[in-house]
């Protein structure tokens, strides 16, 4: 599995942030897709395993997790953990919605 800093996802990838809901509802990453952690493996259905897949959480830990199952349950080799989460998208400055 790859892993990224934010300043690598490109515009318009698809992005899975795994937070839960009021998380998101925070501030979240333009065009990221609102996917909980706790709902993943009844959501996969809804990601494009087609294109590349880049997960983002907080920091780092809960997307490292998810994109660890989503290459080794499902056999998907284009996930991408986005380093630093949400946190270090938002310290870059990188456009963000709420």
């Amino acid at each position: 599995m790859q892993s990224v800093n934010v300043t690598e996802v490109p515009q318009g990838a698809q992005l899975i942030d795994v937070r839960e809901p009021e998380e998101y509802a925070e501030v979240h990453a333009t065009g990221a897709v609102s996917m909980p952690m706790s709902t993943i493996v009844g959501n996969t259905g809804d990601i494009d395993p087609d294109r590349d897949i880049y997960v983002i959480c907080k920091a780092g830990g809960r997307s490292l997790r998810v994109a660890e199952y989503l290459e080794q349950a499902l056999g998907w080799d284009n996930v991408i953990n986005v380093e630093g989460g949400t946190e270090a998208w938002v310290a870059a400055g990188l456009p963000t919605d709420k």
